[in-house]
């Protein structure tokens, strides 16, 4: 299947399939749309099972950067890139470098970032090769309070955002015994996890690498479950924060919560179909690419100019967003994902 046949191609800008025989790198580059600035977006390493699926991931992820951009008031667009394999088996120095060295050749149209699978380290590696990455930072930033890493500004923005969804549909002002289930404890699920304990949630958690799962059992006292069950548990919100796709024909009819407000990229498998489908049980979906913006607008204030407090300020704002889209949602009675798609549009597709 080419990229202009995919289900999932959207006037994408570029499409760059990278390999060098030297290391092994296969890899997608996608950019979707230049419009409000250059393509941002993290590469992810994962072990796809097919070139199909990892085209099918990095056309998608691309084009949500685009609508998380634009959501987020940020001068960007949209990109991303997939390298297929495992990383925890595949990865190498000399892999990040060969990656890199492909980023450079697309001349600045892409900016790569970490991601699932990659970490500043690696992105360091990349940055041997070419110019265009985000998210390292230098000694100053450091000194203001940035690591480098843009997971704890994406978990920190995805609890805004919870509690603005949990304030819309459940009425609640406080997490105090609220109960969530987090698909994903890494690096965002875990702060996540983090920020909910420490606000007085209850919490039940599940990913596919259990010594991630026992530090929330220990840290947080959370309760541990299997990735079958977790969607269907009886709780007041579920925070998917792994893969995405699990919203769909068979998680959406088991599912209890009245919110659903995660990390993870993609969560709805078909949006047309799945979106709507929520909106029938009045389950209220925070969209992934709005809940989720806290790292690129981390990135986006990295520099010698980095001041947290300003940060923060930003990230409050995904709050502030989705609550617009509740309330447009409910005025228009139309999805949460249609109403975001259209605010979206409505900034990056202005002459």
């Amino acid at each position: 299947m080419t990229p202009f046949t995919h289900p999932e191609f959207d006037q994408h800008e570029t499409v760059s399939f990278c390999h060098d025989a030297a290391t092994g790198l296969r890899a997608i580059i996608a950019v979707h749309n230049t419009h409000l600035g250059k393509g941002l977006g993290g590469c992810r390493m994962w072990p796809y099972a097919s070139e199909d699926e990892a085209l099918t991931d990095v056309l998608r992820l691309s084009r949500g950067m685009t609508y998380k951009a634009a959501l987020a008031g940020l001068p960007q667009g949209g990109g991303k890139s997939v390298i297929i394999g495992d990383p925890r088996r595949d990865k190498t120095p000399a892999l990040m470098r060969a990656m890199g060295r492909a980023v450079e050749r697309l001349n600045g149209a892409y900016v790569v970032a970490e991601d699932s699978g990659t970490s500043v380290a690696d992105i360091r590696l990349m940055a041997e090769q070419t110019r265009h990455v985000g998210g390292l930072a230098d000694a100053k930033s450091v000194a203001a309070g940035r690591t480098g890493d843009p997971s704890p500004a994406t978990a920190l923005g995805v609890f805004i955002g919870l509690q603005a969804a949990v304030r819309h549909r459940l009425g609640r002002n406080e997490l105090k015994g609220l109960c969530v289930a987090i698909q994903g404890v890494g690096n965002v699920g875990y702060r996540l996890a983090k920020h909910l304990h420490e606000a007085g949630a209850q919490l039940w958690v599940t990913d596919i690498y259990a010594p991630a799962v026992e530090r929330c059992v220990q840290d947080f006292g959370a309760t541990a479950v299997t990735m079958e069950d977790i969607h269907a548990l009886d709780v007041d919100v579920f925070a998917p924060c792994a893969l995405g796709a699990i919203l769909n024909d068979a998680t959406i009819p088991q599912l209890r919560a009245k919110v659903i407000a995660g990390a993870a990229n993609n969560q709805l498998a078909v949006p047309a179909t799945h979106g709507a489908a929520l909106s029938a049980r009045e389950i209220l979906y925070a969209p992934d690419y709005c809940i989720n913006a806290g790292g690129i607008i981390d990135i986006h204030y990295e520099g010698p100019a980095y001041h947290a407090p300003v940060v923060e300020a930003h990230l409050q704002r995904i709050g502030l967003t989705l609550t617009q889209i509740f309330e447009r949602a409910a005025r228009e009675a139309l999805p949460t994902h249609v109403v975001a798609d259209r605010m979206a549009e409505e900034i990056f597709r202005r002459d």
